[in-house]
C-alpha cells in the first residue's frame, strides 16, 4: 500500500508541471478555503518536485547495491539496521551523488518558475530592472551571472563528492 502512494506521488509530481503545480497551490487551494502565500506556495511546489526527483535517485541507489553484499553481511551475522547502514546505505549514497547534484542544479534552475507566482526571486527582479531601466541585455547578463555564482559552486561540489565517492569506492 505504501509502494503504491509513493508510486502515485512520484508520477504525480515528475508528470505533470512546476508551472502547473504552482498554478493549483497559489490559485485553486484558495477556492477551496486554504490561503497559502506566494513565498509557501513556491516552496512547497520546489519541495514536491524536489521530493519525488530525489526518491528516485536514492530508489536507484538502494537498487543498485548487489545482492551478494547483503549476504556477505548477513553471513557474518550483521542485523538488518547494520546491513543498511554499513554495507547498503554508503553504497547506495555513493551510486545517487551524480543523480542527487544533477537534481539539486535542476531544481535552482526551476526555481526562476516561480516567479509566475509573484515571488521575488532573480527572473522576477531581472524583469522588474527591465521594466525600468529598459536595460534588457545588460540585465539579461546580470541574471546569467547570478545563476552561474549559485550553480557553479554546487556543480563544482557535486562534481568533487562523485570523484571522492569513486575514489573510495575503488581504495585508491
Amino acid at each position: 500500500m505504501l509502494n503504491r502512494i509513493a508510486q502515485f506521488y512520484i508520477e504525480l509530481s515528475r508528470n505533470t508541471p512546476l508551472l502547473i503545480q504552482l498554478f493549483f497551490l497559489y490559485y485553486g487551494l484558495p477556492k477551496l478555503g486554504i490561503k497559502i502565500d506566494g513565498f509557501a506556495c513556491g516552496v512547497i511546489g520546489l519541495t514536491f518536485l524536489g521530493g519525488s526527483y530525489m526518491a528516485e535517485a536514492f530508489r536507484a541507489g538502494l537498487q543498485s547495491v548487489a545482492k551478494g553484499q547483503i549476504d556477505s553481511a548477513k553471513s557474518i551475522g550483521l542485523k538488518p539496521t547494520q546491513i543498511f547502514r554499513y554495507v547498503i546505505f554508503p553504497q547506495a549514497l555513493a551510486i545517487s551523488i551524480p543523480a542527487i547534484g544533477a537534481n539539486c542544479l535542476f531544481l535552482i534552475k526551476e526555481s526562476s518558475v516561480v516567479s509566475a507566482i509573484a515571488v521575488v526571486e532573480l527572473l522576477f527582479v531581472t524583469k522588474d530592472l527591465i521594466g525600468m531601466d529598459y536595460k534588457t541585455t545588460e540585465a539579461l547578463f546580470l541574471l546569467i551571472m547570478a545563476y552561474l555564482i549559485i550553480l557553479l559552486p554546487v556543480s563544482i561540489l557535486t562534481s568533487y563528492l562523485e570523484h571522492r565517492s569513486r575514489k573510495v569506492s575503488h581504495g585508491t
